[in-house]
C-alpha cells in the first residue's frame, strides 16, 4: 500500500501524469501507424502471393524490378499528370467561389450547400453515377450530343480525353470542401482590415490579394497538402470510371498496386514494393511543402 502510495505522490506532477492519459494513444499508434508500415517495408523484400504462403527473401529485388516495369513507371506519370491538374483546378476554384460565397446572404448559403452535397456522396457512387451519364451508348450527355449531330463521343473509352473525365468528376466530388473550408477562414478575417483598405482606397481586387490571401493562407496550405496527398492516392474515382482503362491511360499508381495485389496476379511483395515508393513521394513532398510553408510566414 505504501509503494502505491509513494507512487501516486510520484506521479502527482503534470509533467508526469501527461504520460499516462498519453500512454493509451501512444499503444494504438504504435499497433496501427509504426507497426503497419515497418511490417510493409519487410514484405516488400519478400517474393510472396496475397495468401502469405512460400514467401522468399529477395532483398530490394522488388524495388529493381518496379523501376524496369513499363506499367509501374507508366502509373506513377498518370499520377503525376493527375494530381498536377487536379490539385491547381481544385484550388483555383475553390478560393474563386470562396470569394464569392463568403457574406452570409440565404443565397450564398444555398449555394454552398449544394457545392458541398458531392463530398456526403460516396466516391464509389459518384464514379457510377458519371459512368452512367458519360456512357458511349445509354449515358445522357452521349444521347444529346448525339442529337446535336455529334458522334463517337466515348469519353471514358478514349485515352486522349479518359483522364481529363476522371480529373473533371473528382474535382466536381471534393471541390465543395475546399469552398467551404476557405469560405470559413476568409470569414475569419478581421473586418477592420477591410475598412482601413478602403479608407486607403484599394479596391476589391487588392484587398483580396493583399489582406484576404495572406491570411487565409494557413488553411490554404492546409488545403494543398491534403489535396496533394490526396491525388496522389487516388482510386476508387478512376476504379469506377474506367477501371485504369483504356490502354493503361489512366492507371494510376494505387489501381496498378491492386490489380497486382489483387487482379492480375496476386504478388503482394511486388505491390507492396511499389506502394513504398508511393510513400516516399508524398513524404518528400509533404516535407518540401511544409518547409516553404513555414519560409512563407509573416
Amino acid at each position: 500500500m505504501s509503494w502505491f502510495k509513494e507512487k501516486c505522490r510520484w506521479l502527482n506532477k503534470p509533467s508526469r501524469i501527461a504520460y499516462v492519459f498519453l500512454f493509451p494513444s501512444a499503444v494504438l499508434l504504435l499497433m496501427f501507424n509504426v507497426y503497419p508500415l515497418l511490417a510493409s517495408f519487410y514484405i516488400s523484400t519478400l517474393d510472396m502471393k496475397v495468401s502469405f504462403d512460400s514467401a522468399k527473401f529477395i532483398g530490394l529485388g522488388n524495388y529493381v524490378e518496379a523501376f524496369q516495369d513499363k506499367y509501374f513507371l507508366n502509373s506513377l506519370g498518370i499520377t503525376l499528370k493527375y494530381t498536377l491538374m487536379e490539385v491547381p483546378i481544385q484550388m483555383i476554384m475553390g478560393l474563386v467561389l470562396s470569394a464569392l460565397l463568403t457574406k452570409n446572404t440565404l443565397r450564398n448559403q444555398i449555394f454552398r450547400s449544394i457545392y458541398f452535397l458531392p463530398i456526403v456522396c460516396s466516391a464509389t457512387v459518384v464514379g457510377v453515377m458519371w459512368n452512367l451519364i458519360l456512357h458511349s451508348n445509354i449515358g445522357i450527355v452521349s444521347h444529346w450530343l448525339w442529337k446535336l449531330g455529334v458522334q463517337q463521343t466515348g469519353f471514358l473509352t478514349q485515352p486522349s480525353t479518359a483522364l481529363h473525365v476522371v480529373i473533371f468528376v473528382s474535382v466536381w466530388r471534393t471541390f465543395g470542401i475546399s469552398t467551404i473550408i476557405l469560405v470559413s477562414a476568409m470569414q475569419n478575417v478581421p473586418h477592420d482590415y477591410y475598412e482601413a483598405a478602403e479608407i486607403d482606397g484599394a479596391g476589391k481586387i487588392r484587398q483580396f490579394f493583399s489582406i484576404t490571401l495572406p491570411c487565409i493562407k494557413p488553411s490554404f496550405w492546409f488545403l494543398l497538402m491534403t489535396r496533394v496527398i490526396g491525388s496522389l492516392q487516388v482510386f476508387d474515382i478512376v476504379y469506377t470510371l474506367t477501371k485504369g482503362g483504356p490502354s493503361h491511360s489512366t492507371e494510376t499508381l494505387v489501381t496498378y498496386v491492386y490489380d497486382k495485389a489483387f487482379v492480375s496476379s496476386t504478388r503482394m511483395g511486388y505491390a507492396t514494393a511499389m506502394s513504398e515508393f508511393l510513400f516516399l513521394i508524398i513524404m518528400i513532398l509533404t516535407i518540401v511543402q511544409y518547409v516553404i510553408m513555414n519560409k512563407t510566414k509573416d
